[in-house]
């Protein structure tokens, strides 16, 4: 094989001209030597300086051009260097697909030209102060091995080059191609890698050729100066112009506002608010630049597929295992599946045998053209039973379930859960008395809660007083009352739903448990109905103890929905994606933070992009199985609005602000817990000092001067961007951190790597554990309870039958499923699956002070592990150890299996 390749000026874009190749050659991989092809000359060519190249067929031939080509440069010292380019097999990629362009393509691999690369110095020339010559040519394929395809070239790089700074491809194929790396061999300085893991684009989509650099991380005032240009032109590039709609190819990061949520042009039932803006605050997302619904030009129209960044899609294992395909296969033919199975979508569970029958029997699907599709995708839920040639859906038990088929239904179990739970992230402390509303009291009624100092010293006596409970703190509490209050009118207007807004109160007691001491219910004034509310205990005569389950099944619905829409979506997937956008819009691949960064941002954008289409939509899964409704997005704004700052997602100043924590040099991770007991913040507060010990030692490498945080323009107008452009709705907020320091960009980067990591596994990977039998959570309450206003057949089946008036409170049998579906494959780890500390990235590897620093962040996740398991082992910590209690494994780093265990920290948010 024989590469000839030639020295070009770079043009403005980076790349040089088209290669003149004096004597071209074609491989045919036969085993012999090249043939040579006859070349047509080009006129009033420039001339260019030629280099040789070393063939790796011997022969007379090869070596006569070889000596000429060296001849004609003055035979000035040169250095062999092999180019090994590595692209893997995909399947959307070049190496799919019959076609004609495909037979063209074809060609062009005979001829080994299909793939042309340039090196590009890392130094001007030392007279003019130009950018040198670059070397460009095609290179070879060699082999394959696996799913990877091998190309080679053996180029002569003339000692007056200097070092390589950067490399392009020109991809010459119809088809783009994903290139995993390239490695550059024979130089003085050892090999020369490049980590790609990216796909390139062909040429007949954009002329434009794509540009990597080596794995050496660079400040921007420490580039060489041969790539300075091309280090801000590949950013300009990546901005954009703000205009067009983006083609799937493209690799353009820009912002937009939450506008396509709604469809319009379907049915105008299904309009929806834009999201991000003055009148309802939000995080930008990726902009696609789709043209505008017809019925409401604020709206953009939706389509079959997303547009986000080409390097942002997942993978094709994540696709096979999840992606699209699950999800749309639940919406498009599970749902109408359980529809068709079920005749009426509003029918509710007649008996608590029936939601068992789910685990045990599952749920006869009617014959589909999607049946053997859904088994093969979802072979967790759909099985197929060979005597009968049966489809059925069949829900594995949850874990909860298993160990303690009543767990559900315990108060113990429902106050443990606020701290070792699904949404451990809303209990805070009880700090004034009596409690009291923000709200309106001339829309919303009285501002003092209903919660008095005689029913609660009533629950708590021979323990405290109200005022010795708060002195100590002793009263926690959720408080989902002024969030829910204003839109409890709008959601009941629609159908098969019902909203309160409500507080519920518990007690620490001696063994650092909570035990619940009462719900508080409130329905505002509405029409001619007056303000309404209640107090609901635990009691010791049967009606009072069935109202109380009663109002503990509304309280769970607020909790899930909240969870689902601030905890997990707002709080991480939403918040995210600004950082996202900002990070590769302002911070060159070469930046030690883009570097550092980069792995927790995997697949983020396309998972949102997703959820948009299909679980966050109008009429999607959150708007049709959640108590908010239609609203139910609209709500997760006015959380951002009021409840939302970038300085309390960090865990401390998150632990701090909700009571459940203080500031104390003298205890472990500086914090003193409110409730020792604290699952979630004990583990969470050792993975916090991990990840924040590993920031700081990466960014000390880079940043040994305090001077230099502030004077580096790429990082200063990152955290601008991020402040300005993707949260501009909270720009002028003076909570916002300052980037003057390294100690300021440690607390920064470790709360956006937190966020990413281990809060979003706290809050994502037990949905199915905690949440797959639905009366532990369930996500909608559809019945008032029946002290409010009730009619006398509604109290006559309370009174009667209290059971059914409790199912009938919880989801229909098509939401309970249809969410159980869902859950299931939100829980689950992709076999692809990269945790938090499992891999080093390769720039990191190629530093041995940041390796050193990465792998004492390993050996300090690896003790977390131990540490959870003693935990859990631990017979004193009553709320991860007890009879029938799942232990708490959430922020356990790793996960030995894919799909849903409960345990295992991403580095991303890629699910």
């Amino acid at each position: 094989m024989l590469l000839n390749l030639q020295t070009s000026t770079r043009s403005s874009c980076g790349h040089g001209g088209h290669v003149v190749f004096q004597k071209p050659w074609i491989n045919l991989q036969s085993g012999r030597s090249p043939l040579p092809l006859v070349g047509r000359s080009i006129p009033n060519q420039k001339k260019h300086k030629r280099f040789g190249v070393r063939c790796s067929t011997e022969g007379a031939d090869a070596k006569a051009v070889a000596s000429t080509a060296v001849s004609e440069v003055g035979r000035k010292e040169t250095t062999a260097v092999k180019v090994t380019l590595t692209v893997l097999q995909t399947v959307e990629g070049y190496f799919s697909g019959i076609s004609i362009q495909r037979g063209l393509d074809d060609i062009k691999e005979l001829l080994g030209k299909s793939l042309k690369v340039e090196l590009l110095s890392a130094q001007l020339e030392p007279k003019t102060g130009a950018e040198k010559e670059s070397i460009k040519g095609f290179v070879h394929r060699s082999g394959q091995e696996n799913q990877e395809v091998k190309y080679e070239a053996e180029v002569e790089v003339g000692s007056e080059f200097g070092e390589i700074g950067a490399l392009s491809i020109e991809n010459e194929h119809h088809k783009e191609v994903f290139v995993k790396d390239v490695v550059l061999e024979g130089l003085d300085v050892g090999p020369l890698r490049f980590s790609c893991n990216s796909w390139v684009h062909s040429k007949y989509d954009d002329p434009v050729n794509r540009v990597f650099f080596p794995n050496k991380a660079y400040l921007p005032s420490e580039t060489p100066a041969g790539i300075k240009r091309v280090r801000e032109e590949q950013l300009k590039a990546l901005r954009g112009n703000g205009v067009g709609e983006r083609k799937s190819y493209e690799r353009v990061y820009d912002y937009d506002v939450y506008n396509d949520i709604g469809n319009p042009d379907s049915d105008e039932d299904l309009k929806r608010p834009v999201l991000g803006g003055q009148d309802r605050p939000y995080p930008r997302r990726c902009r696609t630049g789709r043209p505008r619904c017809q019925k409401d030009p604020l709206s953009e129209q939706r389509s079959s597929s997303v547009y986000v960044p080409r390097d942002e899609a997942f993978s094709e294992v994540k696709q096979l295992t999840f992606s699209t395909n699950a999800v749309s296969s639940v919406l498009h033919g599970l749902v109408p599946a359980l529809q068709t199975a079920m005749i009426d979508s509003s029918l509710g569970f007649p008996l608590f045998s029936s939601i068992d029958s789910l685990f045990n029997e599952g749920v006869n699907l009617p014959p589909l053209k999607t049946k053997s599709f859904l088994r093969t995708l979802l072979p967790r839920l759909v099985k197929f039973i060979n005597d009968a040639e049966q489809d059925i859906l069949r829900f594995e038990t949850p874990p909860t379930m298993d160990r303690d088929r009543f767990f559900w239904f315990r108060d113990e179990e429902f106050a443990r859960q606020t701290l070792a739970g699904l949404n451990p992230c809303s209990i805070q402390l009880v700090t004034e008395w009596p409690m009291k509303s923000a709200l309106d009291p001339e829309i919303y009624g009285p501002q003092e809660s209903a919660i008095t100092t005689e029913i609660i010293e009533r629950e708590i006596r021979g323990f405290a007083t109200v005022e010795e409970a708060i002195q100590q703190k002793k009263l926690f509490i959720l408080d989902y009352h002024d969030l829910l209050l204003p839109y409890v009118e709008k959601v009941r207007e629609l159908e098969g739903t019902t909203l309160y807004g409500s507080r519920t109160l518990f007690f620490l007691t001696p063994e650092d448990t909570l035990r619940p001491l009462a719900i508080e219910l409130t329905r505002p004034p509405i029409g001619d109905k007056p303000h309404w509310r209640q107090v609901f205990t635990p009691a010791w005569h049967s009606t009072g103890i069935w109202l109380w389950r009663l109002a503990k099944a509304h309280v769970l619905a607020h909790d899930s929905g909240y969870h689902q829409l601030v905890s997990h979506w707002l709080r991480t997937h939403c918040c995210t994606e600004p950082y996202i956008i900002a990070t590769n819009r302002q911070l060159s691949v070469m930046h030690p933070i883009y570097r550092l960064l980069h792995p927790h941002f995997r697949y983020t954008m396309e998972i949102n992009a997703l959820a948009r289409q299909a679980l966050i939509n109008a009429g999607g899964i959150i708007e049709s199985s959640f108590s908010p409704g239609k609203y139910s997005i609209e709500l997760s704004s006015v959380a951002y609005d009021k409840l939302w700052q970038f300085d309390l997602q960090a865990l401390p100043a998150d632990l701090i602000n909700r009571g459940l924590a203080v500031e104390d040099p003298t205890a472990p991770h500086g914090l003193k817990l409110t409730i020792e007991d604290y699952p979630y913040a004990n583990d969470g507060l050792v993975l916090w000092d991990a990840i924040k010990q590993w920031v700081t030692d990466y960014v000390n490498r880079y940043y040994p001067e305090p001077s230099l945080v502030e004077s580096d323009p790429e990082l200063q107008a990152w955290w601008e961007e991020i402040r300005t452009k993707g949260h501009a709705d909270k720009k002028d907020e003076p909570w916002w951190p300052v980037l003057k320091t390294p100690k300021d960009l440690v607390e920064i980067v470790t709360t956006i790597v937190w966020i990413t990591s281990g809060h979003h596994a706290a809050v994502n990977f037990g949905q199915y554990i905690y949440a797959g039998y639905f009366p532990n959570r369930p996500t909608i309450a559809r019945k008032n309870v029946p002290t409010e206003d009730p009619s006398e057949a509604e109290w006559e089946v309370f009174m009667n039958k209290p059971e059914l008036a409790l199912l009938r409170c919880f989801p229909s049998q098509v939401q309970a499923t249809t969410v159980m579906a869902v859950l299931d494959i939100l829980s689950s780890h992709s076999p692809d699956e990269e945790y938090l500390g499992s891999h080093i990235e390769p720039s990191w590897e190629e530093d041995p002070v940041v390796k050193a620093a990465f792998e004492q962040f390993q050996g300090r996740l690896k003790e977390l592990e131990g540490l959870v398991d003693l935990r859990n082992a631990d017979q004193n910590l009553k709320n991860r150890n007890g009879a029938g209690i799942v232990p708490y494994e959430l922020l356990k780093p790793f996960s030995e299996d894919p799909g849903v265990t409960g345990k295992g920290v991403p580095y991303s948010i890629s699910i």
